[in-house]
């Protein structure tokens, strides 16, 4: 397990509620520890990826009724991950020291997030969950052979769409990034008003300016709203699979376009996404600098600067330098 003491205590999205089925042990990595998701009744629960037996995964188990039984020597464990039967020897009681390392779980927004620590709040909110006037669409997971930290910057920044999105989300004639504040608060940052131009923002075929605010609620959480006619957000969560790999999700919502295929939405995020990718996955130093001194900034470069500031007011070591 990597051992940051501000990743450990916030939670962290780790599987889709929908992959992870009644009766049917699941596998997930977070922050270099294996983890074994399994449903008991209308709980999700969440543990340490190993039998205290003899080391093998219990996510190659099998699920009975509220019970996950260990596929190599049949240990039962119950749902507080306590053994509770050995079937080499049925009559003996196991050991109080027989029992899996449980973590906290919760099936929140679509996703099961899991926490290694104890935080003391819940994950960011997320407003367009329960508006009836959004359609969410869930994107991802998008994988990168990069830090995290590198990954939500680059969610952060908007100088890069005329070159890594040209023709999606910027053109290289117009390049000019508006004046701009970004604002450290104590749950995150805050950038408003950042104006950029599109090509088609709206689907109308005609190119103009946008408006975009941009939030990071959590070290690794996200959020953006677009604002035109109509308005677009984006709430995007990466995942610390190891301190070099991450994955990306997100939840897209429309307040229009409910006619648009939902395929074609998502195929236009996956582009988008699969241009990000080895960009970032090319940026060096892997560990994002938080000494300013490190690389140059510019005034576009304020919502990047406010979010590296703030993780080093946290004191997040990983992915940092």
């Amino acid at each position: 397990m990597i051992n940051d003491a501000v990743l450990l205590n916030e939670w962290h999205v780790v599987a889709r509620s929908a992959e992870l089925l009644p009766g049917q042990p699941l596998a997930a990595r977070l922050l270099d520890e294996d983890i074994v998701l399994w449903r008991s009744g209308d709980q999700v629960l969440a543990w340490q990826d190993l039998c205290i037996h003899r080391g093998a995964k219990l996510s190659l188990g099998k699920v009975e009724g509220e019970r996950l039984i260990c596929p190599y020597h049949g240990w039962v464990y119950n749902e507080e991950g306590k053994c509770v039967l050995i079937p080499a020897h049925p009559e003996q009681i196991p050991p109080e020291r027989a029992r899996a390392q449980a973590y906290r779980a919760l099936d929140l927004y679509g996703w099961v997030w899991v926490t290694l620590g104890n935080p003391t709040h819940l994950p960011p909110a997320f407003a367009e969950w329960d508006d009836s006037g959004f359609r969410n669409i869930h994107c991802g997971p998008y994988f990168f052979k990069a830090g995290a930290p590198r990954v939500i910057e680059n969610f952060l920044d908007v100088a890069h769409f005329p070159f890594v999105h040209e023709g999606y989300l910027g053109d290289p004639q117009h390049t000019e990034i508006s004046d701009y504040d970004a604002i450290i608060a104590e749950d995150g940052v805050t950038a408003d008003n950042i104006r950029v131009w599109q090509p088609d923002p709206d689907g109308l075929g005609v190119g103009k300016h946008v408006a975009y605010t941009y939030r990071v609620m959590r070290p690794l959480v996200a959020y953006f709203v677009k604002r035109m006619e109509q308005t677009f957000s984006i709430y995007f969560v990466v995942t610390p699979v190891s301190e070099f790999e991450s994955k990306g999700w997100m939840w897209m919502n429309y307040n229009y376009g409910f006619d648009i295929p939902e395929e074609e939405l998502r195929a236009f995020q996956d582009t988008v996404a699969g241009q990000d990718v080895p960009i970032v996955e090319s940026q060096r130093p892997e560990r994002l600098p938080l000494d300013l001194q490190a690389e140059l900034h510019l005034r576009s470069d304020r919502t990047a600067i406010a979010y590296r500031k703030w993780l080093r007011q946290l004191g997040l070591s990983f992915g940092t330098a």
